[in-house]
Formats: structure tokens, C-alpha cells, sequence
């Protein structure tokens, strides 16, 4: 498959040489010139890696990395000017994957990107696609199908999916929807994942009123799975 890179630096010269190693690579890319942009891109996007310049004008690159940590767990490569050890280990603690220091080899940091995906994505093997009835959802691509059909969904719904289909059968409260999809960081208010689990049954469910698939557990929280009949 090919998979996605994003490149969130305001250097452009840097942005379009990174852009084309990766191309060559055989990566499709996306650039930003900046962290507004790369957010504003980020879920339309849905890239598999995202590499971001930590010092960038109007919003740094810990920023953007603390506001993709409330949606995604998408591997972020982080560049920099810096050698502070500090400033590494702030982006390692905010969820940072990898860090490569200015100036760069950009054949160098092509193969960084390489092992972290192999790592995160290539590791998992058999589990790259779970499944519910006529439900599949692909961790890979961050995808979701019925019957083989694709049903376009959001980064947020994506994260939900996964922890639903992970604990099929299982009382979830929003409590560790919230947790467990969007992190302890995660600023909502926890009844915004009703409102993701709406539009979630809108999309999954052949009758709203009666779902089969996502069920309300009232008082508790959901229960994804279980008896699943498709006819």
C-alpha cells in the first residue's frame, strides 16, 4: 500500500526537498507551511506519519503535536534547530516518535520514516483489519467498509471505532471512551462523544432506532458487538 506523509515546515525550500525524497520513496505527500495549516489539513488528510518543524511562526510544533494527540496516535517525526536535551524530551513526553536535528540528511530521514512506519503499522500484521458483522475497519488506512462498500469517516469517529471494535461485547463508559480514544489531554466535554456516536450509528446502523451494531447502555455507557445480524 502507499502511505501518507505529511510535512508541517515553514521553510519552503526544506518542505519541497523533504516532499520529493518521500515522493521518490514512494510516499504520497502533503505539505504545510505552517502548524495552522497542517490541523487544518490533518483529518481531511488522515496521513500515516506526520514530520513537524518544532519552531514554526504563529504556533510552534509542540503545539500542533498536542493538538494531534487529542485525535490521533499518528506517528509524529519531529524536526528541529535545537540540541537541548530538554527540548527533546518535552516532545518525547507530549507523544513525539523520533526527532532529527537540523541540518539533516533528507535519504537519512526518508529511512527514519520507513522504520517508524514499520514499526507501527507492518507490525501488526494480521490485525490491520478488525472486523464486526459486515463491519470492517482498517487500522492502516483508517478506513471503515460495510458489506465492501467504504463509509467515509472522521479522524474522531475513526479513534472511537477502534476502541469499540477492540472491546466488542464490553461496557464502555464516556469516561474511558474519552481516555482511551482521545487521551487524558482531551479538552470536550464528555457529552460531545454522544454526539460522535450519533453520527457513528447514522453511518453503521440500517435502522437508528433499533441499532444492531452500537448499542446505549442507559446510566452506563455502550456496548459495541455482540449478535450481529446484517439481513
Amino acid at each position: 500500500m502507499k502511505y501518507k506523509v505529511m510535512v508541517v515546515e515553514d521553510e519552503s525550500q526544506i518542505r519541497d526537498i523533504v516532499a520529493k525524497y518521500l515522493e521518490r520513496a514512494g510516499f504520497d505527500v502533503i505539505g504545510a507551511k505552517d502548524g495552522f495549516e497542517g490541523l487544518a489539513s490533518f483529518e481531511a488528510f488522515q496521513p500515516h506519519l506526520v514530520v513537524l518543524d518544532v519552531m514554526m511562526p504563529g504556533i510552534s510544533g509542540f503545539d500542533v503535536l498536542r493538538e494531534i494527540r487529542h485525535i490521533s496516535e499518528v506517528p509524529v517525526i519531529m524536526l528541529t534547530a535545537k540540541q537541548e536535551e530538554v527540548d527533546r524530551l518535552k516532545g518525547f513526553d507530549m507523544g513525539a516518535d523520533d526527532y532529527v536535528s537540523k541540518p539533516f540528511s533528507p535519504r537519512e530521514l526518508v529511512r527514519r520514516i520507513e522504520a517508524v512506519i514499520r514499526r507501527v503499522y507492518k507490525a501488526r500484521g494480521e490485525k490491520e483489519v478488525l472486523t464486526c458483522g459486515a463491519l470492517e475497519l482498517n487500522l492502516t488506512k483508517h478506513t471503515l467498509r460495510k458489506s465492501g462498500q467504504d463509509i467515509e469517516i472522521t479522524s474522531k469517529e475513526f479513534n472511537l471505532l477502534r476502541v469499540f471494535f477492540m472491546n466488542q461485547d464490553q461496557l464502555l463508559t464516556r469516561e474511558q471512551l474519552i481516555q482511551d480514544a482521545f487521551g487524558p489531554e482531551y479538552d470536550g466535554f464528555d457529552r460531545n462523544v454522544d454526539s460522535y456516536i450519533k453520527k457513528i450509528r447514522q453511518k453503521i446502523e440500517t435502522n437508528t432506532r433499533r441499532p444492531k451494531y452500537l448499542r446505549t447502555k442507559y446510566g452506563a455507557g455502550y456496548i459495541f458487538g455482540g449478535t450481529v445480524n446484517d439481513d
